[in-house]
């Protein structure tokens, strides 16, 4: 390492890198970042569909200072997360933020976190101002935050192509954090993965995965929900998406196609309407992680019943109302729809109306929508979260570790949308309810920064390398953080709001 002025250098396996002080070097507080380092060559001509390729050595310094192209092209519009979307080929890349580039031999190795960003698997981006790893950095913690192959180019079924590429893109820059992270101070031993909505279920993925298991220590899921899509699912989305597009399932056959022309058709194939919401509901989405036997052997569930990853701590949680959001802006044209008559549309059974409706009067008391929206919450992500639990547990018995597992709720409303949505935790997580960009459109005036310090907090001390800071979930008492007021805990948690799905 060396430094100059305002910039900072470091030497990787592929060649020197240049990144940017923030603050006076040796100051409280400041850290550098090293934006848009490419782990891998860019995915185009021979490479667009082919599994990632180590970025070759270069010659002199690569400067790291502006985020590096993103594979979301436009503005999808999925997500409440400034995501933004930078032109350019070289998409497989990511960025480094360290207070220590400088430490010597003797400083002791800083823990990591490995950040993979949501989105569905169709759209994000690593270069969102909120996931700049500032307030990690203050705590003494490394963030690397990954960009990967996303839609049709990164999970798309392909007759003659490498199979879950947008895998194997994370699986390669693990390797570069475990290879490199050293030279920016981080501890390779020490690395912890965290991801958002499909980064919670990338992390989850990868939990369960065998071929990964080196690469990480601990596992941070915030509304995840493995997709574990079918290779028979995947192989019928992607014939009918290249019948749609009038060429051959294979990779000759879509290299004649633009990004454009394929992003259009699987946006069109993948819309969440009402009339494709049930079956999303039954079968999942379409593009994401595959059940290929090669790389994902079985369901990330059946892994995890088999032991796997029964060694790495984990913590898992979802918002109190994930996707209330879905009905949230047809509110008032669903007063007049019966309650019920919504929930068995979503396929609740009717043995469960009653008790359910019950144990959310009050949610049911504001309306249709409201009611529809907590049951979409539990149908996709509650009952996941258990079934997450459940493996788990079974998978302690058989595998080689017994390490703990913490579940929280994040219930804290939003001033915007009344209750706890999708995407409200993020920023809470990342401490960063400062960001002028785009907060108050999913928080609200004065979202409370005590409650960004307790998520942010107990953030740093799980990827540090000790607990959270509540009980562990065992049995019976199934200990759950509930994040809205200061050391909340109840037992339960998720089991006892309301009734088991």
């Amino acid at each position: 390492m060396t430094g100059n002025g305002a910039f900072v250098e470091v030497d990787v396996a592929a060649g020197r890198v240049r990144g940017a002080w923030r603050g006076e070097p040796g100051a409280a507080g400041a850290s550098a970042a090293f934006l848009g380092i490419p782990f891998a060559e860019a995915p185009v001509g021979e490479l667009r569909f082919a599994a990632p390729v180590p970025k070759a050595p270069w010659a002199g310094v690569l400067d790291a200072l502006e985020h590096g192209p993103t594979p979301q092209r436009g503005d999808p519009g999925i997500t409440l997360i400034p995501e933004p979307s930078i032109p350019g080929d070289a998409t497989l890349n990511l960025n480094v933020f360290t207070p220590s580039p400088d430490a010597g031999e003797e400083s002791p190795a800083l823990p990591v976190l490995v950040w993979i960003h949501g989105g569905g698997f169709v759209s994000g981006s690593a270069a969102s101002p909120w996931y700049d790893g500032r307030a990690f950095t203050r705590d003494g913690v490394v963030v690397v935050t990954v960009s990967y192959r996303l839609g049709f180019d990164g999970f798309g079924w392909i007759e003659d192509a490498p199979s879950n590429r947008g895998v194997r893109d994370w699986l390669l820059a693990l390797e570069w954090v475990r290879e490199n992270i050293i030279a920016f101070g981080g501890d390779p031993d020490r690395v912890t993965l965290a991801g958002q909505s499909a980064g919670g279920g990338a992390v989850q993925t990868l939990l369960g995965m065998n071929a990964a298991q080196h690469l990480f220590h601990s596992v941070y899921s915030i509304s995840g929900v493995t997709t574990d899509v079918t290779h028979e699912r995947s192989e019928t989305f992607g014939r009918e998406l290249a019948a749609v597009l009038g060429v051959e399932p294979t990779r000759v056959g879509f290299s004649t196609l633009s990004e454009e022309r394929i992003h259009e058709a699987e946006k069109e194939a993948t819309a969440m309407t009402p009339a494709t919401l049930p079956s999303l509901l039954e079968h999942g989405l379409p593009l994401g992680p595959t059940i290929d036997g090669e790389l994902i052997l079985r369901p990330t569930d059946e892994s995890l019943a088999a032991g796997v990853g029964a060694d790495k701590p984990l913590v898992l949680g979802t918002t109190d109302d994930e996707f209330s959001m879905v009905f949230a802006q047809n509110a008032r044209k669903m007063r007049m729809i019966p309650k019920s008559f919504l929930l068995r549309k979503l396929g609740m059974p009717k043995q469960t109306m009653k008790p359910y409706l019950a144990a959310n009067a009050e949610v049911a008391s504001r309306g249709t929508a409201r009611i529809g929206g907590r049951f979409l919450t539990d149908l996709m992500f509650r009952t996941a979260l258990l079934r997450t639990l459940a493996t788990r547990d079974e998978g302690r018995l058989v595998g080689d570790g017994e390490a703990p597992t913490w579940v929280y709720r994040f219930s804290w409303p939003s001033g915007v949308f009344g209750f706890a949505q999708h995407c409200l935790d993020v920023p809470f997580f990342f401490d960063c309810l400062d960001s002028p960009v785009g907060m108050d459109a999913l928080t609200g005036p004065n979202p409370p920064q005590a409650l960004a310090g307790e998520v942010h907090g107990a953030a740093v001390a799980f990827i540090a390398g000790g607990a959270p800071g509540w009980e562990q979930y065992t049995e019976p008492g199934r200990a759950t953080r509930i994040f809205d007021t200061p050391t909340s805990q109840v037992a339960d948690g998720y089991r006892s709001v309301r009734p088991l799905l």
